[in-house]
């Protein structure tokens, strides 16, 4: 099963989050406080749970600091639930969030959605208005130039690209990158959306619109 790190200064909560998720056969680091997080070798882990209210350098900026150097899906544990907190982390490179309290089948079922989406295997390229998608890297690029995409908002765009012309829910695309058995907040691909139209600006924009009171669609040209 897959290396796990969650950070949190609150000791019972790293103790319940070792116990539920070993449950599952992961292997769990548990640790207090970003200094600590410096010390590990964090190329070992297939996934970060980090609470962002900690003291000193809090998960935020600690997620600012660890995004270039690790690759796997980083979950933040947040009180914090206004938009614009969570529009920061996942502008940050933040994959996902867990409000706080969280219940043991909601964590056990977002990090496993999480996991599994990350080791999808593929293999091939595509091309949809413009736009190449390196399937196997997770990687979007336009007239070469490389759109510098989270992999939660690189698998929102693959998915939205691959049904273009089709109108789909927050719901639909959520249970797509996350996993059916999920129990998360499909508002987060609000977030994730709202990120990836200010990241491909640089492109000349993302073909990606608005359908008020559904959901999303991948227009057939660009916009």
């Amino acid at each position: 099963m897959a290396s796990i790190l969650t950070v949190d200064d609150d000791p019972l909560l790293l103790i319940l989050i070792r116990k539920i998720l070993e449950r599952d056969g992961h292997r769990v680091t548990a640790v207090g406080s970003s200094v600590e997080v410096r010390k590990l070798s964090l190329s070992a882990y297939s996934l970060i749970l980090l609470d962002v209210m900690m003291p000193g350098l809090d998960g935020f900026e600690l997620c600012r600091e660890i995004r270039d150097l690790v690759d796997c899906p980083i979950i933040f544990l947040t009180a914090k639930s206004g938009e614009a907190d969570i529009l920061r982390g996942l502008g940050l490179g933040g994959d996902d969030y867990l409000k706080k309290p969280f219940g043991a089948e909601e964590i056990r079922a977002r990090v496993n959605a999480h996991l599994r989406r990350d080791q999808r295997e593929k293999k091939h390229a595509l091309e949809v208005s413009g736009f190449r998608f390196f399937l196997g890297a997770k990687q979007m690029e336009k007239d070469g130039q490389v759109c510098p995409l989270t992999k939660g908002e690189y698998a929102i765009c693959e998915y939205l690209a691959l049904h273009h012309g089709q109108t789909l829910s927050k719901d639909q695309i959520y249970e797509s990158v996350f996993g059916y058995d999920a129990e998360g907040d499909s508002s987060v691909i609000a977030m994730h959306v709202k990120n990836i139209r200010q990241k491909a600006e640089g492109l000349g924009g993302i073909p990606i619109q608005t359908v008020w009171g559904i959901g999303y669609t991948w227009k057939e040209k660009e916009v």
